[in-house]
C-alpha cells in the first residue's frame, strides 16, 4: 500500500521536518559517495597530480550543471503546480517542452566541451604536470552530459508530481555501476580496457547512461503520467510560454548556484598557485566537506517545502517553528559531523592522498580553520530556504553575492601578501558568518512575508522575485485508496492558477 502523502501543515514541526528532510539527505550522501570513491582511486592510486586534475574538472562541471540548475527547478515547480491543480495536460506540455531545451542544451555543451576542454583548464592555472591528466577526465565527463542533464530532469520531474522513491532508487544503481566500474576501466581489470584517469569519466558516463535507460523503461512500463511515448511527439515541441517562464524564473536561481561555482573555480585557481601539494590538500578537504555541508542542504530543502505548504495555509507560527527546527537541526547535525572529522582528520583526509604525501599536513591545516564555516553556512541555508517559501529569491541571491564576491574573494585576494594561502581558508569562515548574520536580519526585518509566487492570471508572468528558488520536496505518493474529493478552485493568493478544464487524478496515466 502507498505511503499517504506527509501533511507539513499539522503535527509535530521537529518531526516531520525531520522525516522529510531524510530522503533529500540519502540522495545527497548517495551523490557524494560516488565523487569520494571515486576520488579514493585516483587519489591514492593515480597520485596528487591526478587528484588535483579531477578537482579542477569537476569544478567545471559544477559550473555546467550550476549553470542550468536554476531552470531545472523551474520546470519541477511548473510541474508541481500544474499537478496540484490537477490540470494533466499541462504538466505534460512542460515535460515535453522542458525535455526538449534540456537535451538539446546538454548537446550542445558536450560539442562544445570536447573542443574547449584545454583552454578552460589553462584558464583556471590547473598545474602543468596535472593539465593533461584533467583534460583526459573532462573531455570524458563532456559527453557524459547529456545523460546526467537527462537523468538530474527526469528525477526532478517526478518529485514535483510527488514520487521520492524512483529517482532515489536509481540513483543508489547509479552510484552502485560507478563504483563498480570504477576499478574496472581505471586500470584494466579483466576484459576492460585500461584507461587511467579518463575509466573514472567513463565509468561516470556508463553508470548515467545505463540508469537512465533504467528510468525511462520503468516510466513507460508505469505507464507514468508524464510517459511521453510515439503518439504524444506533438509535446515534444517548444512551447514560448512555457520556455519564457522557466527562463524568467529559473534564472535568479540558477544565479545562486553560478555564483557558488564561479567562487569555487577562482578559489581554485589561488589554490593551484601554491603547487600540488596544497592543490591536492584542498581538493581533500572539499571531499570531506560535501559531506559536511549534506545536513545543511538536506534541512534547507526541507524547511523550504515546509514553510511553503504552511504560507499557503496562513499557518505563520509553523513558519517561524520552522525555522527555529531548521537551524537547531543544523547546528546539532552539522556539528556532530565536524567534530570527529576534526579529531579523525589524519586518517579520514588520508582516505584521499598516498601515504606519506606532503598533502596530509597541509590538509589538516586548512581543514581546522575553514570547516567550521559550515556551521554559519547552514543557518544561511535553512534561513534562506524558509523565506523562498513565499516567493522572496532576490534578497537571498544577494546576500550570497555579498557574502561570496564582497566578502570572501576579496579577503583571500587581498590578505594573502600577508598570510599566504591561510589568507583563503579563513576567508570562509568569515564570510559565512557574515552570510548568516546577513540572513538573519533579512528573516527579522526584511519583508519576504509579502512576497507572492505567482501572479493572479495564468497567462501572466511571474517576475523573478516572484519565483520560489527551490524546488518542492519530494513527499510520498498519494495513497490510491484513500476517496476521491472534488478538488477545490484555487483562490489567486493560494495557487496562483485557474482551475482546469478538466480535473485528473495525478495516477490518471498508471492503468
Amino acid at each position: 500500500m502507498a505511503k499517504a502523502p506527509l501533511d507539513l501543515t499539522t503535527g509535530p514541526i521537529g518531526r516531520n521536518l525531520f522525516l522529510f528532510a531524510l530522503p533529500i539527505l540519502a540522495g545527497n550522501i548517495a551523490q557524494s559517495l560516488n565523487g569520494s570513491v571515486n576520488a579514493v582511486w585516483v587519489g591514492r592510486y593515480l597520485g596528487e597530480a591526478a587528484l588535483t586534475a579531477t578537482a579542477n574538472a569537476n569544478n567545471i562541471m559544477f559550473f555546467l550543471i550550476g549553470s542550468v540548475f536554476g531552470i531545472g527547478m523551474a520546470a519541477t515547480i511548473l510541474i508541481g503546480q500544474a499537478m496540484g491543480a490537477r490540470d494533466i495536460v499541462q504538466a505534460r506540455r512542460v515535460m515535453g517542452t522542458s525535455a526538449t531545451f534540456f537535451i538539446g542544451l546538454s548537446v550542445v555543451i558536450a560539442v562544445a566541451g570536447w573542443w574547449l576542454s584545454h583552454p578552460l583548464l589553462a584558464a583556471m592555472g590547473t598545474p602543468a604536470e596535472s593539465l593533461p591528466l584533467a583534460e583526459a577526465y573532462l573531455r570524458i565527463i563532456f559527453l557524459a552530459m547529456p545523460t546526467l542533464y537527462a537523468f538530474a530532469f527526469l528525477s526532478s520531474a517526478l518529485r514535483g508530481v510527488g514520487d521520492s522513491r524512483t529517482p532515489f532508487r536509481f540513483l543508489l544503481l547509479s552510484v552502485v555501476l560507478d563504483i563498480g566500474f570504477n576499478p574496472l576501466l581505471i586500470f584494466g581489470i579483466g576484459p576492460f580496457p585500461q584507461l587511467g584517469i579518463a575509466g573514472a569519466a567513463w565509468a561516470t558516463l556508463i553508470a548515467q547512461t545505463l540508469s537512465l535507460i533504467g528510468l525511462l523503461w520503468y516510466m513507460r512500463n508505469k505507464r507514468h503520467v508524464l510517459w511521453l511515448g510515439r503518439k504524444d511527439m506533438a509535446m515534444f515541441r517548444i512551447d514560448t510560454t512555457i520556455l519564457r517562464a522557466l527562463v524568467v524564473k529559473g534564472v535568479p536561481m540558477g544565479l545562486q548556484m553560478v555564483l557558488i561555482s564561479l567562487s569555487m573555480i577562482l578559489m581554485m585557481s589561488m589554490v593551484n598557485g601554491y603547487g600540488t601539494d596544497t592543490a591536492a590538500a584542498y581538493g581533500a578537504s572539499l571531499q570531506l566537506w560535501t559531506y559536511v555541508q549534506m545536513p545543511a542542504m538536506a534541512i534547507g530543502a526541507a524547511c523550504s517545502s515546509m514553510a511553503a505548504q504552511n504560507v499557503g495555509a496562513g499557518n505563520w507560527d509553523r513558519v517561524r517553528g520552522t525555522a527555529r527546527s531548521g537551524v537547531l537541526y543544523n547546528f546539532l547535525l552539522t556539528g556532530v559531523l565536524i567534530l570527529p572529522l576534526i579529531l579523525l582528520d589524519r586518517y579520514t583526509l588520508a582516505l584521499f592522498l598516498p601515504e606519506a604525501s606532503q598533502s596530509l599536513e597541509v590538509a589538516r591545516h586548512l581543514n581546522h580553520i575553514a570547516v567550521w564555516s559550515f556551521l554559519f553556512f547552514g543557518v544561511n541555508f535553512v534561513i534562506s530556504g524558509v523565506v523562498r517559501s513565499t516567493g522572496a529569491v532576490i534578497p537571498p541571491l544577494l546576500i550570497l553575492a555579498a557574502s561570496l564576491w564582497g566578502i570572501r574573494v576579496p579577503f583571500a585576494e587581498l590578505l594573502q601578501d600577508n598570510w599566504g594561502a591561510d589568507a583563503v581558508w579563513w576567508s570562509f569562515p568569515v564570510s559565512s558568518f557574515c552570510a548568516m548574520l546577513m540572513s538573519l536580519a533579512y528573516y527579522r526585518w526584511g519583508g519576504w512575508r509579502k512576497a507572492h509566487m505567482l501572479p493572479a492570471q495564468r497567462g501572466e508572468m511571474a517576475a523573478p522575485a516572484e519565483v520560489p528558488a527551490m524546488p518542492p520536496s519530494p513527499v510520498a505518493d498519494p495513497n490510491p485508496e484513500a476517496p476521491p474529493t472534488a478538488a477545490p478552485a484555487p483562490t489567486p493568493s493560494r495557487a496562483g492558477q485557474p482551475p482546469s478544464a478538466a480535473r485528473i487524478s495525478p495516477h490518471a496515466g498508471k492503468r
